[in-house]
């Protein structure tokens, strides 16, 4: 398995500048450039600055020319700094296989010197010493110049004054500020990244039974939590937050039973899965939701959420977590959609998404890391294979992990009596794209025979 693993790295891009990559590098598939790179950045705690909109194009040939943008795009791409030896030395160990997700808070930190400030002076580093000749592609790039230095801004906060207003447009209108700016790397990648032309080629053989064995692991059937209601009965708060935990009980419930069908089943033990368990069911809740279980929540669900009627007490209480988690999963729910998730390539990310080595408690790491790696490179496989045109899809897909993980993280400050509120809020809003997905009973497809 290592041995087709490392074959398959090599044929990846580089999440960060689409060069060739050589293999998973702190997290996430990368080329040495920006490996090396990205622990320069962090061994010598440095502090870049961008003299334009810090959105620069992240490429081969330009990835020189603004460090503030590449260093903000390896943590947005989820590389992950603590993974990296303190005495910047090779050796450690890559604590996370898959991409970490981190705050917006916790990446202004870095970007301003903030984490290494007891550590560091405050001071602004040019390119001196930062070119790329570790990577086996690299040539030397007409655009590679410094960056000069300038004050750094403060607009990469977010700022939350006049999510109340815009709450109120979203359920009365169902329309959405258009200056997002929480999920910058689920949209963005698709346009900064340079990759390769994508060559047809065959699936690995060892993927096809791999992926057949997480989908035969999944209970594709629908929900049996009645969702029916009587026209013009009017539901109140409790009954739907009563529905509501009928609905994470029957899904939790298949979440155990999930576990104890996994081909890796006998690999890990049970204190390590009631561990994995407790730390992801949420995450897990949520998955599905997104994507087997979407025809159901977003069309019988959001029936129900209709006929309920929330107070102007509730409406004026809604928590700025609660506006949060809410724009954060209508956007998710948005990308879900236009993506059109496969059965396949869910079971994969389900799988990955569980298998989370950085979680407190578990006694067998390597052996998670291990499996974690197989299905990555299985899913990125299988992907590549069934969309040969859609290059830039694998990243994407694995992108909503690290979001997944931050919204079920969220979900725990919103006070329980806002769910009916942000249930209602966020399926009324998604309503309005499901026209054309009626026509079909799910956004997954159907299980590919063959290869």
């Amino acid at each position: 398995m290592d041995t087709w693993e490392d074959d398959a790295a090599d044929q990846r891009a580089c999440l960060i500048c689409g060069d060739r990559a050589t293999g998973l590098h702190y997290g996430i598939i990368s080329c040495e450039g920006c490996k090396g790179f990205f622990k320069r950045s962090i061994c010598n705690k440095r502090v870049y600055r961008c003299s334009r909109d810090k959105n620069c194009e992240m490429s081969r040939k330009q990835r020189n020319r603004c460090q503030y943008c590449r260093l903000l795009k390896c943590l947005q791409m989820g590389m992950n700094r603590k993974a990296i030896r303190e005495d910047g030395m090779p050796g450690g160990r890559n604590k996370s296989i898959g991409p970490v997700q981190i705050t917006e808070e916790e990446i202004e930190r870095i970007m301003t010197g903030q984490e290494f400030k007891e550590d560091a002076p405050e001071h602004t580093w040019g390119n001196n010493g930062d070119s790329d000749h570790s990577s086996p592609s690299n040539g030397a790039s007409e655009g590679n110049q410094p960056s000069p230095a300038s004050t750094l801004s403060s607009n990469r906060s977010v700022e939350m004054n006049g999510y109340t207003a815009a709450f109120r447009d979203q359920y009365i209108n169902t329309s959405l500020s258009t200056h997002y700016q929480l999920l910058p790397h689920l949209f963005s990648y698709a346009a900064q990244s340079g990759l390769l032309t994508p060559q047809p080629r065959n699936l690995y053989p060892q993927s096809h039974p791999l992926v057949l064995q997480l989908v035969a692991a999944e209970d594709l059937s629908p929900l049996t939590t009645p969702m029916l209601i009587e026209d013009g009965y009017k539901v109140t708060q409790v009954e739907l937050f009563a529905l509501l935990c009928r609905l994470a009980d029957e899904l939790l419930f298949r979440q155990i039973s999930w576990i104890k069908k996994l081909p890796f089943f006998c690999e890990l033990s049970i204190e390590d899965y009631t561990c994995l368990l407790s730390s992801t069911w949420q995450e897990l809740i949520l998955l599905s939701c997104l994507t087997i279980y979407s025809a159901q929540i977003f069309g019988d669900l959001a029936n129900v959420t209709a006929k309920y009627t929330p107070s102007d007490d509730e409406l004026q209480g809604f928590s700025e977590d609660g506006m949060e988690v809410m724009e954060r999963l209508i956007y998710l729910f948005r990308k879900f959609h236009q993506l059109k998730i496969s059965n396949e390539e869910y079971a994969c990310m389900k799988a990955i998404n569980f298998l989370n080595q950085d979680i407190r408690g578990l006694s067998n790491i390597s052996q998670l890391e291990q499996l974690n790696k197989r299905y990555w490179y299985v899913c990125q496989d299988y992907t590549e294979y069934k969309y040969p045109h859609q290059p830039k899809r694998f990243p994407e897909i694995m992108m909503c992990l690290p979001e997944i993980r931050c919204i079920a993280g969220k979900l725990v400050n919103v006070p329980l009596e806002q769910l009916p509120l942000l249930f209602k809020a966020v399926l009324h809003s998604c309503k309005s794209s499901l026209t054309s997905y009626r026509t079909d009973p799910s956004p997954c497809v159907t299980v590919s025979s063959g290869n």
